[in-house]
């Protein structure tokens, strides 16, 4: 038994080594081309949108660690029985690992924007797997000297029912004088190496997907100061600005692109007058906007927390695609792409319906951070982002859905996708106990496109709806903080929340599941007074 489970360590190892180098190959071409990033990437593409969902809500912006984590696990397990395999022949268990990173490889060669050197670091993983594990054979095998005769004979007339007897006619038997310091000296060289090599992986790969230096210009339509959130007031309310580092992030992305400035370019084509093509310094040089605009992810559930609210500055998006003459256009979308060739769908109707769609460079008065689409991404109001916020884009492609499917279109996700007016309690928070006396209950509310926010609603216990205090208006397009006091009793207590638009349309108590237009329904939260 211990040889087997000596054996099926030495399957794990090999293969962290071999990870761990081809992670550090990978941060040096493309991170994304990493073995078990790309298995992971190609796990999410092939999940079931249900599964997704489902991960979504109940792990939250965990989920990729999860993936990860759950990928690398399933890829252990195979690893200690490639090792045990080896025992009995080198060739099953090095076959094995080979298995698994042809499964990698293909998974790499499976990327819409897949080149030929990116599938270097499954190459060098499968290189380094069967290396590693013969060198740990050979190490665990080789005697100190020649075994004894009686040692010898021991190994091949043991009982069968010994599992640590190896068929001799497959493998001779590990030699009873093996130098067990030789084999721990070997496990922690390659351990060490693991470590130090895949470190050394993970910050060259942080290195390269830092952004650089980049002076934005000032707005020439800039949007008037934010007035005061009522955070500073009201305790636990989410505050009226997201700050970038708390910003909700949800995509497919398993890790950062790599983004050159010198290389980068944003094309627009298809349906239109004339192909045209702008570098970043060129999309600085327009006049650019600036806007308070609020942003959902379809898949927030009711009372969720993938929504924020920012300052963009951007180029409107109607003054690129004038530059490329869309008037003549039987286009019914804009079909966009991001640098790794991830598609999305935009109804071209409602990006250009005068609504302050943007090609965003800046976020809260900062370049766009890396994982929210450095250099530029769409901001496009009142649209769920999976149709209207491609990050890290570089081509939009005016054409018809008949011709050409995103990568949500193809996975049945609604087409048209107006974000629901909406509503969210943020203090007490859902099953908190509070202590009993004067408190208040307060959140956000958002409807965007409907006049924005009118009016906030909540209902204590069932009872009739009382209007909230509504915190300060930054446009239709923008969130707003809303509170009501409440004298707690002890018990426990039921808050409900609903808002009223601009035009008069309550938020619908008819509940629906993000899949395939977004969430609906009243947010109900319990709390205990005592």
């Amino acid at each position: 038994m211990r040889t087997r489970l000596a054996y099926a360590g030495f399957g794990v190892l090999a293969t962290l080594v071999a990870v761990a180098l081809a992670h550090l190959v990978a941060g040096l071409t493309d991170p994304a081309a990493s073995p078990v990033l790309a298995v992971g990437s190609q796990v999410i593409d092939l999940t079931p949108t249900s599964l997704k969902e489902w991960a979504i809500q109940n792990f939250g912006t965990k989920d990729k660690p999860i993936l990860i984590g759950s990928v690398f696990a399933g890829v252990l397990v195979l690893a200690a029985i490639a090792g045990v395999l080896a025992r009995r022949r080198l060739a099953l268990g090095a076959g094995l690992l080979v298995v698994l990173v042809v499964v990698a490889g293909a998974a790499t060669a499976n990327r819409p924007q897949f080149e030929t050197l990116d599938l270097l670091p499954s190459l060098v993983a499968a290189i380094v797997a069967v290396a590693a594990l013969w060198f740990l054979d050979r190490t665990f095998r080789r005697g100190s000297a020649v075994a004894a005769p009686h040692d010898a004979m021991a190994g091949a007339t043991g009982s069968a029912g010994d599992p640590d007897v190896v068929d001799s006619a497959e493998r001779p038997a590990p030699a009873r004088g093996a130098s067990r310091r030789g084999v721990l000296v070997a496990t922690a060289v390659l351990a060490a190496a693991a470590a130090v090599v895949g470190g050394a992986g993970e910050w060259i790969a942080r290195v390269r997907t830092r952004i650089s230096n980049v002076d934005l210009p000032a707005a020439a339509d800039p949007a008037p100061p934010l007035p005061q959130g009522i955070e500073g007031k009201i305790e636990g309310i989410t505050p009226f600005q997201t700050p970038n580092g708390d910003f909700y992030r949800v995509d497919t992305r398993l890790t950062l692109p790599v983004i050159d400035l010198d290389d980068w370019t944003l094309t627009i084509d298809g349906d239109v007058d004339q192909k045209v093509s702008f570098t970043f310094d060129e999309i600085l040089e327009m006049p650019m906007v600036e806007r308070d605009i609020t942003m959902t992810c379809v898949s927030n559930d009711v009372g969720g927390k993938y929504v924020g609210a920012a300052r963009w500055l951007g180029v409107p998006l109607k003054d690129l695609l004038d530059r490329a003459g869309i008037d003549s256009t039987k286009a019914d979308q804009i079909f966009s792409e991001d640098v790794e060739g991830m598609t999305i769908s935009t109804p071209l109707d409602l990006a250009i319906d005068g609504r302050d769609a943007l090609l965003a460079v800046g976020m809260n008065g900062e370049p766009l951070p890396l994982e929210h689409g450095f250099p530029a991404r769409m901001v496009i109001p009142g649209l769920y982002g999976f149709i209207s916020a491609t990050k890290w884009i570089t081509r939009m492609t005016l054409t018809t859905y008949a011709e050409q499917d995103a990568y949500w279109t193809k996975k049945k996700w609604a087409t048209d996708a107006p974000i629901k007016i909406s509503s969210r309690i943020d203090t007490p928070k859902s099953l908190s106990t509070i202590d009993p006396g004067e408190t208040f209950i307060g959140g956000v509310a958002w409807a965007q496109q409907r006049g924005g926010v009118a009016k906030v609603q909540v209902r204590i216990d069932g009872g009739s709806w009382q209007d909230a205090t509504l915190g300060p208006d930054a446009g239709n397009d923008y969130w707003r903080q809303w509170y009501l006091p409440w004298n707690a009793d002890s018990g426990q207590h039921a808050l409900a929340v609903r808002a009223i638009s601009g035009d008069g349309e309550t938020q619908t108590p008819v509940r629906a599941k993000p899949f395939p237009e977004g969430s609906s329904g009243v947010q109900e939260t319990r709390v205990t007074v005592s």
